[in-house]
Protein backbone atom coordinates (compact mmCIF):
# COMPACT_ATOMS: atom_id res chain seq x y z
CA UNK A 1 0.00 0.00 0.00
CA UNK A 2 0.85 3.90 -0.88
CA UNK A 3 2.07 5.65 2.27
CA UNK A 4 2.86 8.92 2.44
CA UNK A 5 4.81 9.51 6.05
CA UNK A 6 4.92 13.20 7.82
CA UNK A 7 8.02 13.60 9.88
CA UNK A 8 7.50 16.24 12.63
CA UNK A 9 9.72 18.23 14.65
CA UNK A 10 7.86 19.27 18.16
CA UNK A 11 8.40 20.09 21.38
CA UNK A 12 5.51 19.68 24.28
CA UNK A 13 6.57 23.18 25.19
CA UNK A 14 5.98 25.18 22.23
CA UNK A 15 2.40 26.32 21.70
CA UNK A 16 2.59 26.46 18.29
CA UNK A 17 3.53 23.00 17.72
CA UNK A 18 0.30 22.34 19.57
CA UNK A 19 -1.57 24.81 16.99
CA UNK A 20 0.36 23.17 14.46
CA UNK A 21 -1.06 19.84 15.20
CA UNK A 22 -4.13 20.94 14.89
CA UNK A 23 -4.32 22.77 11.85
CA UNK A 24 -2.36 19.29 10.51
CA UNK A 25 -5.42 17.45 11.71
CA UNK A 26 -8.50 20.01 9.80
CA UNK A 27 -6.19 19.55 7.01
CA UNK A 28 -6.25 15.48 7.20
CA UNK A 29 -9.55 15.30 7.43
CA UNK A 30 -10.27 17.46 3.96
CA UNK A 31 -7.34 14.82 2.36
CA UNK A 32 -8.57 12.14 0.22
CA UNK A 33 -5.46 9.79 1.10
CA UNK A 34 -5.79 10.07 5.05
CA UNK A 35 -6.02 6.27 5.55
CA UNK A 36 -2.53 5.97 4.20
CA UNK A 37 -0.91 8.64 5.96
CA UNK A 38 1.52 8.09 8.81
CA UNK A 39 2.53 10.37 11.53
CA UNK A 40 5.95 10.10 13.09
CA UNK A 41 6.86 12.54 15.75
CA UNK A 42 10.50 13.49 16.59
CA UNK A 43 11.89 15.07 19.23
CA UNK A 44 13.07 18.77 19.63
CA UNK A 45 14.01 20.39 22.65
CA UNK A 46 13.61 24.02 22.97
CA UNK A 47 15.46 24.08 26.46
CA UNK A 48 17.24 21.65 26.60
CA UNK A 49 19.30 22.83 29.60
CA UNK A 50 16.14 23.82 31.99
CA UNK A 51 15.64 21.92 35.27
CA UNK A 52 13.41 18.74 35.61
CA UNK A 53 10.55 21.18 37.45
CA UNK A 54 10.79 24.64 37.57
CA UNK A 55 9.62 27.34 40.27
CA UNK A 56 5.99 28.01 40.30
CA UNK A 57 6.52 30.76 42.75
CA UNK A 58 7.00 33.09 39.99
CA UNK A 59 4.15 33.84 37.55
CA UNK A 60 4.27 32.91 34.29
CA UNK A 61 3.97 36.18 32.93
CA UNK A 62 6.93 37.21 34.64
CA UNK A 63 9.00 34.30 33.11
CA UNK A 64 7.53 35.34 29.71
CA UNK A 65 8.68 39.13 30.47
CA UNK A 66 12.15 38.29 31.48
CA UNK A 67 12.72 35.75 28.60
CA UNK A 68 11.83 38.95 26.06
CA UNK A 69 13.36 41.58 28.19
CA UNK A 70 9.53 43.34 28.41
CA UNK A 71 7.34 44.47 30.67
CA UNK A 72 5.25 42.17 32.01
CA UNK A 73 2.34 44.32 30.91
CA UNK A 74 3.62 43.36 27.01
CA UNK A 75 4.41 39.73 28.25
CA UNK A 76 0.20 39.62 28.88
CA UNK A 77 -0.63 41.00 25.70
CA UNK A 78 1.63 37.95 23.79
CA UNK A 79 -0.13 35.21 25.89
CA UNK A 80 -3.50 36.80 25.52
CA UNK A 81 -2.68 37.09 21.81
CA UNK A 82 -1.17 33.27 21.91
CA UNK A 83 -5.15 32.30 23.78
CA UNK A 84 -6.90 34.29 21.01
CA UNK A 85 -5.50 32.43 18.02
CA UNK A 86 -5.16 29.25 19.86
CA UNK A 87 -9.08 29.41 20.71
CA UNK A 88 -9.52 30.01 16.62
CA UNK A 89 -8.60 26.66 16.90
CA UNK A 90 -10.28 25.14 18.90
CA UNK A 91 -7.62 24.96 22.13
CA UNK A 92 -8.30 26.29 25.05
CA UNK A 93 -4.60 27.74 26.80
CA UNK A 94 -4.33 28.14 29.93
CA UNK A 95 -0.60 29.89 30.74
CA UNK A 96 -1.29 31.07 33.95
CA UNK A 97 -1.16 27.36 34.97
CA UNK A 98 1.71 26.35 33.09
CA UNK A 99 4.40 24.40 34.92
CA UNK A 100 7.48 24.44 32.81
CA UNK A 101 10.10 22.20 33.08
CA UNK A 102 12.77 19.65 31.11
CA UNK A 103 10.68 17.33 27.95
CA UNK A 104 13.70 14.94 27.27
CA UNK A 105 11.88 12.83 29.72
CA UNK A 106 8.62 13.29 27.37
CA UNK A 107 10.37 12.59 24.01
CA UNK A 108 11.97 9.78 26.21
CA UNK A 109 8.12 8.03 26.56
CA UNK A 110 6.75 9.08 23.38
CA UNK A 111 9.59 6.85 21.43
CA UNK A 112 8.61 4.31 23.72
CA UNK A 113 4.85 5.13 22.67
CA UNK A 114 5.68 4.82 19.08
CA UNK A 115 6.61 0.84 19.50
CA UNK A 116 2.76 0.44 21.17
CA UNK A 117 1.38 2.39 18.41
CA UNK A 118 0.63 5.09 20.55
CA UNK A 119 2.48 7.80 20.11
CA UNK A 120 0.26 10.48 18.25
CA UNK A 121 -2.27 9.48 21.49
CA UNK A 122 0.42 10.56 23.85
CA UNK A 123 1.75 13.66 22.21
CA UNK A 124 -1.99 15.32 21.82
CA UNK A 125 -2.42 14.17 25.98
CA UNK A 126 0.84 15.93 26.71
CA UNK A 127 0.21 18.71 24.56
CA UNK A 128 -3.30 19.26 26.36
CA UNK A 129 -1.91 18.45 29.46
CA UNK A 130 0.78 20.87 29.69
CA UNK A 131 -0.64 23.82 27.61
CA UNK A 132 -4.31 23.60 29.07
CA UNK A 133 -4.47 22.18 32.45
CA UNK A 134 -1.10 22.89 34.43
CA UNK A 135 0.62 19.59 34.33
CA UNK A 136 4.53 19.42 35.12
CA UNK A 137 5.70 18.25 32.05
CA UNK A 138 8.95 17.41 33.68
CA UNK A 139 7.83 15.72 36.51
CA UNK A 140 8.06 11.65 36.22
CA UNK A 141 5.27 10.59 38.06
CA UNK A 142 2.73 12.96 36.18
CA UNK A 143 4.36 11.52 32.56
CA UNK A 144 4.08 7.84 33.57
CA UNK A 145 0.05 9.09 34.73
CA UNK A 146 -0.63 11.17 31.61
CA UNK A 147 0.94 8.01 29.28
CA UNK A 148 -0.88 5.56 31.43
CA UNK A 149 -4.39 7.48 30.36
CA UNK A 150 -3.54 6.84 26.80
CA UNK A 151 -3.26 2.77 27.13
CA UNK A 152 0.33 3.27 27.39
CA UNK A 153 1.55 0.22 30.21
CA UNK A 154 2.29 2.70 33.39
CA UNK A 155 5.03 -0.19 35.21
CA UNK A 156 6.88 0.34 31.49
CA UNK A 157 6.61 3.80 31.57
CA UNK A 158 7.77 4.27 34.74
CA UNK A 159 11.09 1.81 34.18
CA UNK A 160 11.84 3.18 30.56
CA UNK A 161 12.38 6.54 33.02
CA UNK A 162 14.65 4.71 35.59
CA UNK A 163 17.07 3.78 32.65
CA UNK A 164 18.43 5.65 29.61
CA UNK A 165 16.02 3.60 27.48
CA UNK A 166 15.31 5.65 24.06
CA UNK A 167 17.55 8.71 24.70
CA UNK A 168 19.68 7.75 21.72
CA UNK A 169 16.28 8.22 19.85
CA UNK A 170 15.79 11.35 20.86
CA UNK A 171 19.42 12.49 20.33
CA UNK A 172 19.08 10.75 17.15
CA UNK A 173 15.68 13.43 16.38
CA UNK A 174 17.89 16.27 17.12
CA UNK A 175 20.65 15.16 15.22
CA UNK A 176 18.47 14.96 12.27
CA UNK A 177 17.07 18.17 13.17
CA UNK A 178 20.51 19.52 13.43
CA UNK A 179 21.52 18.25 9.88
CA UNK A 180 18.15 19.46 8.01
CA UNK A 181 18.84 22.58 9.58
CA UNK A 182 16.05 23.04 11.81
CA UNK A 183 15.91 25.76 14.19
CA UNK A 184 12.25 26.58 15.05
CA UNK A 185 9.22 24.25 15.50
CA UNK A 186 7.09 22.83 14.30
CA UNK A 187 8.27 21.94 11.31
CA UNK A 188 6.94 18.85 9.32
CA UNK A 189 8.84 16.92 6.67
CA UNK A 190 6.71 14.86 4.15
CA UNK A 191 7.55 11.85 2.00
CA UNK A 192 11.03 12.81 2.72
CA UNK A 193 11.26 15.82 -0.11
CA UNK A 194 9.26 18.63 1.22
CA UNK A 195 9.58 20.83 4.56
CA UNK A 196 6.80 23.17 5.82
CA UNK A 197 7.88 25.34 8.66
CA UNK A 198 5.89 26.80 11.44
CA UNK A 199 2.12 26.54 12.58
CA UNK A 200 0.73 26.94 8.61
CA UNK A 201 -2.79 27.23 7.49
CA UNK A 202 -4.98 23.86 7.19
CA UNK A 203 -5.05 25.05 3.53
CA UNK A 204 -1.48 25.22 2.91
CA UNK A 205 -0.78 21.97 4.90
CA UNK A 206 -3.09 20.76 2.76
CA UNK A 207 -1.54 21.76 -0.59
CA UNK A 208 1.77 20.28 0.64
CA UNK A 209 -0.21 17.32 1.34
CA UNK A 210 -1.57 17.05 -2.08
CA UNK A 211 2.09 17.74 -3.56
CA UNK A 212 3.74 15.80 -1.65
CA UNK A 213 1.45 12.84 -2.20
CA UNK A 214 1.92 13.06 -6.22
CA UNK A 215 5.69 11.93 -5.50
CA UNK A 216 8.14 14.82 -6.77
CA UNK A 217 11.67 14.64 -6.87
CA UNK A 218 13.75 13.91 -4.02
CA UNK A 219 15.32 16.74 -1.71
CA UNK A 220 13.86 18.56 0.91
CA UNK A 221 11.88 21.89 -0.57
CA UNK A 222 10.55 24.64 2.14
CA UNK A 223 7.56 25.19 0.72
CA UNK A 224 6.23 28.00 3.86
CA UNK A 225 8.06 29.44 6.32
CA UNK A 226 5.74 30.45 9.11
CA UNK A 227 5.21 31.07 13.39
CA UNK A 228 7.26 28.79 14.99
CA UNK A 229 8.94 28.50 18.55
CA UNK A 230 12.83 28.48 18.73
CA UNK A 231 15.55 28.16 21.82
CA UNK A 232 15.43 32.15 22.38
CA UNK A 233 11.63 32.28 22.14
CA UNK A 234 7.95 31.95 20.15
CA UNK A 235 7.20 34.00 17.32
Amino acid sequence: MRKLRIDIWSDIACPWCYVGKRRLESALLRFPHRAEVELVWRSFELDPSAPREQDTSVPYTERLARKYRTTAAEAQKMIDRMTALARDDGLDFHFEKARPGNTFDAHRLLHLAATKGLQDALKERYFRAYLCEGEPIGAPEALVRLAAETGLDPELARATLATDAHASDVRADERQAAEIGIHGVPFFVLASRYAVSGAQTADLLLQALTKAWSDLPKGIETLAEGAACGPDGCE
